[in-house]
């Protein structure tokens, strides 16, 4: 069976053929962890996010509808893994770094007036992207969210996974980028800022 064949890879998978789930496996891998980052999830809920991808699969590989396709259903997946992790809110982390620790406890009144200052700034001018981002079509969230992640997913991924081809996808990217600073630039959002 040509390795570059994922219909076939899904169909040789789904028959209980080890190396055709292991080259899925290496297929797919970066993939899933390019969407679970793409959400900003921590390590801990990126690996979540992973290895319900890869159990969802295993669980429904026989009733893959478009097994050509098995990209982008891992990615739609990981997408919905990541949007549930998220709902269910940040997890807290205990530590006992002395110098995080200090620097929670730096509670003079001009420190947390500086604080509330450039938190609130920089709070107003994420929530501006973020209206800007969810201007973008559907097809550019998709792409922006998956490139962005890091490490960034090979492009052979991403077109598997969006299905579309490798050649559109740089000339899709630049466009929907120099939308997303239109829309950025018409909401006043500075260029001093960190984002686009």
């Amino acid at each position: 069976m040509p390795t570059d064949d994922t219909a076939a890879l899904v169909t040789a998978a789904a028959a209980g053929d080890p190396a055709a789930w292991s080259a899925l496996v290496d297929r797919f891998s970066g993939l899933i962890w390019a969407v679970a980052r793409g959400y900003g999830l921590r390590t801990a809920d990126a690996e979540e996010v992973y290895q319900t991808a890869w159990f969802r699969l295993a669980q429904h590989i026989a009733q893959i509808n478009d097994p050509e396709r098995v990209g982008a259903w891992l990615a739609t997946t990981a997408r919905r893994e990541s949007l549930r992790l998220l709902r269910a809110g940040a997890r807290t982390s205990v530590t006992s770094n002395a110098d995080i620790l200090d620097r929670a406890v730096d509670d003079t009144p001009e420190r947390r007036l500086v604080q509330s200052e450039d938190a609130a700034s920089e709070v107003e001018r994420a929530r501006q992207l973020w209206q800007a981002f969810q201007q973008l079509s559907e097809r550019c969230r998709e792409l922006l969210r998956v490139l962005i992640a890091s490490p960034p997913p090979s492009y052979v991924d991403v077109a598997a996974a969006l299905g579309m081809p490798i050649g559109s996808i740089g000339p899709t990217r630049a466009r929907c980028l120099a939308r997303l600073r239109e829309l950025v630039a018409a909401r006043g959002i500075t260029s001093g800022s960190a984002y686009p």
